[in-house]
């Protein structure tokens, strides 16, 4: 890999960690930065997931305040978390490459109109404070399930499980958004990990790409949140959602045409 390339990949990680603070679709930036550097798109995608494994590290470090007492509740959804992530990985190595390339831009279009009509995360928490205040409670027994399913999804692609699984949990939990948010990043980042894991044992990861992208994830997951608190972030979100629509029609007619 040459210079300009490791620096292009450096770059793409810090713009996906970025939108990831912002919008949960961190792949929206990575996968296609991955395209554009040579690879094939299922080694991208195998790739792409072995570099996120740096931003969970990073967001899960720095949500230690908001786990404390939350180790029996997480024991659960992170064993969904493990079986949900081991299915996705297989579901994507058992895929053929002609079928991923004509599943991915369906995937990319469904998350970017996820994030286009999600209600702000701060809503929701807002609504769920107000359904639970006043009453005990305790988390639904099927969350598991929802777990396990995401997982699937995050093993498989990943792009807007974030999103998804943030919405679970501040929906089901009770929990404010800083504590369900800390939920999303361990069991999300258990997904990803044992996918990771998976595709580094039974699949091609490119290292040469990876690295540099990792590092870049790992940058853009530390700048983020600073950015985030002084952007306008509905917007930022509506950008990034229409980007990603854009790119499902590019890669649509690439894969239909």
């Amino acid at each position: 890999m040459s210079v300009v390339e490791f620096g292009f990949l450096v770059l793409a990680g810090i713009g996906a960690g970025l939108t990831g603070s912002i919008a949960g679709l961190a792949s929206l930036i990575s996968y296609p930065a991955l395209l554009a550097a040579g690879l094939p798109p299922v080694t991208a995608n195998v790739t792409n997931t072995a570099a996120l494994v740096t931003v969970g590290i990073g967001s899960v470090s720095a949500s230690r305040p908001e786990l404390r007492g939350q180790g029996r509740r997480l024991l659960p959804l992170a064993v969904a978390a493990v079986l949900g992530g081991v299915a996705g990985a297989a579901l994507l190595l058992l895929t053929p490459t002609e079928a991923f390339e004509r599943i991915v831009p369906w995937l990319i279009g469904g998350a970017s109109l996820a994030i286009l009509v999600q209600r702000p995360p701060r809503e929701l928490a807002a609504e769920a404070a107000a359904a639970f205040a006043g009453r005990p409670h305790r988390d639904p027994r099927w969350l598991p399930l929802v777990v396990f399913a995401i997982s699937i999804y995050g093993g498989y692609f990943g792009a807007a499980a974030g999103v998804l699984m943030l919405a679970a949990f501040l929906l089901t939990t009770g929990e404010p958004l800083a504590r369900s948010n800390a939920m999303r990043n361990v069991i999300l980042g258990v997904a990803n990990t044992v996918a990771a894991i998976g595709f580094v044992l039974f699949a091609s990861v490119a290292w040469s790409a990876a690295v540099p992208l990792a590092l870049g994830l790992f940058l853009g997951s530390l700048l983020g949140p600073r950015i985030v608190r002084r952007a306008p972030q509905a917007a930022l979100r509506r950008i990034i959602a229409l980007a990603g629509l854009g790119l499902a029609i590019h890669l649509g007619i690439q894969a239909y045409f």
